[in-house]
């Protein structure tokens, strides 16, 4: 769709509107109990208002990239997607509610869904594009990794909002009759891990040929004996898992060689206790050097080749290197967290953490606000031992809102029919 001069200056003047609200964080418990009831119009009526919000608060920071990035043809791609879904969801702001509107809206969702499904692989891109076209310094670098960290997550907080009222109200079955939207009320932990496995299973044994076995255990604290269930986007877990599967796999394969006879099993320890349930994943990959564990999580960082368009033969088990940075977002998505300890010479242990409890499984969204632009403007100086405490600048940074304490805007509440 190609923007005129008056339709632009329109959805510039919109952008300011809608980016001066905060975005509502929700937690897993309020889209259960909200599709427990699932009312259309009070689903419409707030997403007519939040996801402007949502797109709006990202679409000021695309604006503040390094120029150099901003003029990359896949990033100018980007940005032209967001702002078309911008004016097609902000078009429903006065529109009176009906089984007109109310048909219309969702499949506007479906298709803003449709022309954004390559936005990652898109994005990634015009970050390749920069690097081959212009020198990237490591201030540079940093703008670019605590943009990606915003912009992704709030990619997962948009699709979560546009899959739910779809699956919902949009006549879309999903084979999971116990399924509230895209959440698993009753999530199998271990039923995901076997699924995740047996996939990237798959794809290393068309590589390599072979492939290490799985050994899971479990363990649930608070109920002895019984399988560990969660209320969870069952989605979310088997993106980690599959990267996390796919990263141990590959890593085994290539330690101990393709002439090896026996490949040491990836062990799977998931472990439900009062706050958290882990999913620990252990493999005897080599390890990875202490110096290098933090690059893992950059992305203008990556060990595998990167993939080629006109090479239909690059490595099934990698990528842009997006796969560890996005599966932590999904991970923090809901509180949550994923983290990797390894030891150099012997193997890798990745910990995915998960909130227990549905209603502490808080949204983390990135929040746009007047000292949001510093962050895409900061020097890099030598810094004090101390600062690299809790997790890095980027980390540190990252600026996300959180659910407690909280509200809601007026007019924005999901309330119950």
């Amino acid at each position: 769709m190609k923007l005129t001069k008056k339709c632009f200056a329109n959805i510039t003047k919109m952008l300011d509107f809608y980016s001066q609200f905060n975005p509502s964080p929700l937690s897993i418990k309020q889209f259960i109990d909200f599709g427990l009831s699932a009312c259309e119009r009070k689903s419409f009526i707030f997403l007519r208002k939040e996801l402007p919000v949502r797109l709006a608060n990202i679409m000021k920071e695309i604006h503040l990239l390094p120029e150099h990035l901003l003029r990359m043809p896949s990033v100018g791609i980007v940005n032209n997607l967001y702002a078309t879904s911008f004016e097609e969801i902000v078009h429903f702001e006065k529109a009176e509610i009906n089984e007109s509107t109310l048909d219309k809206f969702c499949q506007a969702l479906v298709k803003i869904r449709n022309r954004h499904a390559d936005v990652v692989q898109t994005m990634a891109q015009g970050v390749l594009e920069l690097k081959d076209s212009h020198d990237v310094d490591l201030s540079t670098e940093n703008s670019i990794q605590y943009f990606l960290d915003r912009f992704l997550m709030s990619r997962i907080s948009i699709r979560m909002l546009i899959n739910q009222h779809t699956l919902l109200f949009g006549g879309i079955l999903n084979g999971h009759s116990r399924h509230i939207g895209c959440i698993d009320p009753m999530c199998d932990v271990i039923g995901v891990v076997r699924d995740a496995y047996e996939n990237a299973r798959f794809l290393c044994d068309q590589y390599y040929l072979a492939s290490p076995e799985l050994v899971v255990k479990q363990h649930n604290e608070l109920e002895r004996g019984n399988e560990i269930r969660i209320v969870y986007v069952p989605s979310h877990l088997y993106h980690m898992l599959f990267e996390l599967f796919k990263n141990s796999m590959r890593a085994v394969m290539e330690h101990h060689g393709e002439d090896s006879d026996n490949y040491p099993p990836l062990e799977v320890t998931v472990v439900r206790g009062k706050e958290d349930i882990c999913v620990k994943m252990s493999d005897r990959g080599g390890g990875i050097r202490r110096s290098q564990t933090d690059h893992l999580f950059k992305y203008m960082y990556s060990t595998a080749p990167q993939p080629s368009k006109s090479d239909a033969h690059t490595v099934p088990l990698a990528g842009y290197g997006y796969g560890l940075p996005l599966s932590r977002l999904y991970a923090r998505y809901f509180h949550g967290d994923l983290v990797l300890l390894s030891c150099e010479g012997y193997g890798t242990d990745a910990i995915i953490y998960l909130k227990a409890l549905s209603n502490e499984a808080n949204e983390l969204l990135p929040i746009f606000n007047k000292t949001s632009s510093k962050f895409y403007r900061t020097t890099v100086t030598s810094a004090d031992w101390s600062s690299q405490c809790g997790g890095g600048m980027a980390t540190r940074q990252l600026s996300m809102s959180h659910a407690q304490g909280h509200r809601l805007p007026h007019g924005m509440q999901i309330s119950q029919c």
